[in-house]
């Protein structure tokens, strides 16, 4: 079933109330930062670069997001220190020197992104076809030469490509024993559950996805365990019975299965398909142009942003495959047999999307929508934003940079990660209480990531609460 191929009725409120906003959502779909010095440009640019990557590398904008996040935590990384380096505004992750005296801050940013994104794309091939290696790569290795030729050749030139290196190796070398590789894999050899409750394969995927990935070393946690929610709901409790029918009747996908979701319903459902990290990264730049963050700033919000959305990742891995809890597809078509009088089987019930081959419990993607708003609400020291965004998972001619191009406007971080979590129900993949659950996981690592790292050495620069 191809996602890109789903189609859903045009929703225009969406339009009509981001009208005021035609300035942010030209930012939201990539557009070019407006004023600002080349110094500021660079690392916005290779925020860019990175998702454009991730994209032609076939792991975005639906694909393995947390080895795509992986890498842009990576980029990122070596981007924040290749600039602490020069001049020393944040404690450094990875990568702990001072640059020599005049180092270009642009050459410094380019090598550290493209010596990071070019290895870690390479470390793709298990995932991937090598043509979409390949043509990322090419993309990464184009973007490097226009961003070098864009910086006057010499000593600075010279020292920043030095120092950027420098970084790349340090972030490289730390994360060389994670186990990525060999954690991001399909296992159908995984022991499927038996009992009302318990995971079983999602139809059509006989596998289970990554089983092992909350073992990955992480980048802000102590383990993927450390904020683990306490249990799901049982199948005969009550608030079970409500998530059940709630989903049943919203998730429908109107082909096989009837839904009650109103259009506007459907368009949150299939704008959120998007990738988070593809997504939330997009968002931040939008909030980092409005907020006319220089490049230092820039570096350690995404920074931040990426090592908290790929420890979402693990966290909620472990999570979902410590309580090994089922899917909404199989309780519905399975609950004749689930012991509970207030749910009815549907034995061909399906989904809007095809649903992910891993548990339900928590919701990785609300866990995603919570630790990016976290970061952003304490790197900014408030809830309340004016932004707006795009998508790739929206039908044809509806999408990022095309002449239909769909927006969505909200008014605090928030309300997008609230959004975010109540698509996963909408598009039929999540009980409510692995979203609203997942919200929360995911909040408690996006504020320990700002709380712990790469914190602010001098009082007055960055956003983050720091004073």
């Amino acid at each position: 079933m191809s996602l890109l191929s789903l189609r859903s009725p045009a929703a225009v409120r969406a339009m009509i109330r981001v009208v005021a906003l035609a300035v942010l959502v030209a930012v939201a779909a990539g557009a070019p930062a407006a004023a600002g010095s080349r110094d500021t440009d660079a690392v916005w640019d290779w925020n860019v670069n990175a998702g454009k990557a991730a994209v032609a590398a076939c792991i975005s904008p639906v694909g393995p997001s947390p080895a795509e996040v992986r890498m842009y935590a990576m980029t990122h990384i070596a981007i924040h220190d290749a600039l602490n380096a020069i001049s020393r505004r944040s404690e450094p992750y990875a990568y702990d020197a001072r640059a020599r005296h005049n180092a270009s801050p642009d050459a410094a940013v380019a090598a550290a992104a493209h010596d990071v994104l070019v290895p870690v794309l390479g470390q793709l091939s298990t995932l991937v076809p090598p043509a979409c290696i390949t043509a990322a790569v090419a993309g990464v290795e184009a973007d490097y030469a226009a961003a070098l030729a864009a910086v006057r050749d010499g000593k600075a030139k010279n020292r920043g490509l030095d120092v950027g290196r420098a970084a790349a190796a340090a972030i490289l070398a730390l994360r060389a024993g994670d186990r990525a590789q060999e954690l991001l894999v399909g296992d159908p050899g995984y022991i499927e559950g038996t009992e009302p409750g318990e995971y079983r394969f999602t139809p059509g995927t006989p596998f289970a996805f990554a089983p092992k990935l909350g073992e990955l070393t992480p980048f802000v946690l102590r383990s993927g365990s450390q904020f683990r929610p306490g249990p799901p709901h049982l199948v005969t409790d009550r608030r079970y019975t409500a998530d059940f029918n709630e989903i049943k009747r919203l998730g429908g996908d109107v082909v096989t299965t009837p839904s009650f979701r109103t259009p506007d319903q459907t368009q949150i459902a299939l704008f959120w398909v998007e990738s988070s990290p593809l997504q939330w990264n997009r968002i931040a730049r939008t909030v980092a142009v409005s907020a006319r963050l220089d490049a230092w700033e820039q570096a350690r919000l995404f920074g931040l942003l990426n090592m908290a959305l790929t420890d979402g990742y693990t966290g909620t891995f472990e999570t979902k495959y410590f309580y090994n809890y089922w899917r909404p597809i199989t309780a519905i078509r399975l609950a004749a047999s689930d012991g509970n009088p207030g749910t009815a089987a549907d034995p061909t019930w399906t989904p809007l999307v095809e649903t992910p081959p891993i548990p339900d419990y928590d919701s990785g993607h609300a866990v995603e929508g919570g630790a990016a708003a976290a970061v952003l609400q304490s790197y900014f020291g408030r809830d309340r934003a004016m932004f707006a965004s795009c998508s790739t998972t929206l039908p044809d001619g509806s999408r990022c940079d095309q002449a239909g191009q769909v927006v969505r406007a909200y008014s605090s971080f928030s309300q997008a990660a609230a959004e975010n979590g109540l698509s996963r129900i909408l598009v039929g993949y999540h009980f409510r209480e692995a979203v609203e659950v997942g919200i929360a996981h995911g909040a408690k690592i996006g504020k320990r990531a700002v709380d712990r790292f790469m914190e602010p050495v001098h009082h007055g620069h960055g956003h983050g609460g720091h004073h």
